[in-house]
């Protein structure tokens, strides 16, 4: 295992962002222009990182993670185009910069998302078309392919997306509220995670505590961000604060409480940390990440 810190992974997902984009026609230009422009448009790039430092951590080859680690950040970057939409939750900034809508249009925004998307599947099975004459290798790689799948689709992120729009200005219960989070950001941090190890073969133990570490963290990353729309810095976000109020929006804050989800936060982080512990400074990324994001934004 490599002694790589968050910021060391962050730095090879950026290098190579681009370069397992798909080659667009020119009279498509624009479509590339826009899938671009929201890629680049920076942010934590906390999915990649995990995937990378997930398969390093297990023994794995961070060269050979990083289409699948490049893969998820397309599909992240297509959820936030969508999301921002004025169909969904209508944000004009991201990152401090104008949406993808806001630059290009609605239509062609749209287009960008499932641009983004499509490419990630082409970028994954792409890769294993390198390793069909080696079947652990392949299966290593379908079975990173199905979590990534299964995180993004209808039974993980895309699900979470619709109880998320149907809970606005209801009564929300607790448990739909961990439904909605558990799913509509969880799940694409567990995906992550599972992903990285199953690229390097993990074995049960390993993966089902870095299963557990991630469903904690993806709680907790939502709990924050819940906190961070009612007591967070708009310049420092780089994005409106209050959005959830406004769209009447499903919170841990609106079910709980502001100093009940705090309380919340720090449990889930507990959670996180002591999922990993046995491993030590071994899993001192993952640590670090699950402390720095419960406290992002002060």
């Amino acid at each position: 295992m490599n002694d790589y810190s968050y910021d060391d992974y962050k730095a090879i997902v950026e290098e190579h962002i681009m370069d397992f984009m798909p080659e667009i026609d020119h009279k498509s230009i624009t479509l590339y222009e826009a899938m671009k422009y929201s890629l680049m448009a920076g942010g934590k790039r906390v999915r990649p990182v995990l995937l990378l430092a997930a398969c390093d951590f297990c023994g794995g080859k961070i060269e050979e993670a990083l289409p699948y680690a490049c893969a998820i950040e397309y599909i992240h970057t297509y959820s936030l185009i969508h999301d921002d939409l004025p169909c969904m939750d209508d944000d004009e900034l991201r990152r401090g910069i104008p949406t993808t809508h806001k630059v290009y249009g609605e239509a062609m925004a749209t287009l960008a998302g499932d641009g983004l998307q499509s490419a990630a599947f082409e970028i994954m099975h792409s890769d294993m078309l390198y390793y069909l004459d080696d079947p652990d290798a392949m299966k290593h790689r379908i079975c990173a392919a199905y979590e990534i799948s299964k995180g993004s689709g209808c039974r993980g992120m895309v699900s979470g997306q619709v109880a998320d729009i149907e809970a606005e200005n209801q009564v929300c219960s607790s448990e739909m509220l961990d439904y909605i989070h558990l799913t509509k950001t969880s799940a694409l941090i567990i995906a992550a995670v599972r992903a990285g190890a199953q690229l390097a073969g993990a074995d049960k133990d390993m993966l089902k505590d870095l299963t557990t570490y991630a469903e904690n963290l993806g709680l907790a990353f939502q709990v924050r961000d819940d906190i961070l729309d009612i007591i967070g810095n708009e310049e420092e976000l780089g994005k409106k604060t209050g959005m959830d109020e406004t769209h009447g929006k499903a919170t841990f804050p609106s079910v709980h409480g502001l100093e009940e989800s705090k309380i919340r936060l720090e449990e889930l982080t507990q959670n996180a940390l002591n999922a990993i512990s046995k491993y030590y400074d071994n899993a001192e990324v993952f640590a670090d990440l699950a402390n720095k994001m419960a406290v992002r934004g002060n």
